[in-house]
């Protein structure tokens, strides 16, 4: 994470072919992607700056040379943030309270209210700060305390695979989604020590995280595949809690009437009576 900025804008850049920004190929290329110098040349600045910015040396770098990189990058909203953000450390808004652990009295009497839709609430690490009754027994975050962290959850457990039938596309958005945090908590030790974590005991994670895509965890359509309930197909939302920046609630959904519906309700009628972690 030294030259993350560097390693972000060289990603990008080799995402980007010189016909999708009207230049022509100019034959055989070492690298796939844009060269630094055509990039320097679209976005209006010297050569020598963009390298610089690349480099990780680009000090007080002004919000039109980025908005510019990020143009001719074809950036969109989210990966344009984390740009700012990456090129920026510690300016702008003050960083949100790092909470060491649990939610709100409300917030958990909210998720306990909702009996019908598995329910959580992640912090920005993606740990599992709290969850309902139904969420755990979707996923069983008090049985097992390594699913308390998503990322641990899917590159960890031997048994994520089977749980997601859709694996590979879980793995890439839990990294984008981890690698947008990092982007947002930079001076973040416990969020380090869990990229070094994975990318020590995974090769799957090492791969993606290399990749340096940023998404927004936002909603969806995720299937599990529950030993008890069997496959369910879930529509999710991820709403962000009022005051507290850094925790989002992540709500699961299936239409009424619908396979998924019921086996939620025999999931419901097997599990236990709420209750939550607050640590």
């Amino acid at each position: 994470m030294d030259n993350t900025l560097g390693e972000f804008l060289q990603s990008r850049r080799a995402a980007i072919q010189p016909e999708d920004v009207g230049l022509p190929p100019y034959g055989r290329r070492r690298v796939p992607g844009l060269r630094r110098e055509e990039v320097a040349q679209l976005a209006g600045v010297s050569v020598d700056y963009y390298i610089r910015l690349e480099q990780g040396r680009g000090k007080n770098v002004s919000d039109a040379v980025l908005d510019a990189v990020a143009r001719v990058l074809r950036l969109d909203a989210t990966e344009h943030a984390h740009l700012l953000a990456l090129a920026r450390p510690g300016r702008g808004p003050a960083p949100a309270a790092v909470h060491s652990g649990g939610v709100r009295p409300g917030v958990q009497l909210l998720l306990d209210r909702m009996a019908d839709c598995p329910a959580m609430v992640l912090g920005h690490r993606m740990d599992v700060l709290a969850w309902n009754a139904l969420g755990d027994a979707l996923h069983g975050f008090a049985a097992e305390p390594l699913r308390r962290n998503m990322p641990r959850l899917v590159f960890l457990d031997p048994q994520a695979p089977e749980l997601y039938p859709e694996w590979p596309a879980v793995a890439a958005e839990t990294v984008s989604y981890l690698r947008l945090g990092a982007g947002r908590h930079p001076e973040d030790a416990a969020l380090t020590a869990l990229v070094g974590e994975l990318s020590l005991k995974s090769e799957a994670f090492r791969r993606l995280w290399a990749d340096h895509l940023v998404r927004e965890k936002t909603y969806g359509v995720k299937r599990i595949n529950h030993p008890v309930a069997g496959e369910l197909r879930l529509s999710y939302e991820t709403l962000a809690l009022p005051g507290e920046p850094d925790q989002t609630l992540v709500a699961y959904t299936a239409p009424p009437g619908s396979p998924t519906a019921d086996r939620l309700a025999l999931l419901a009628s097997w599990a236990a009576p709420p209750r939550g972690i607050r640590s």
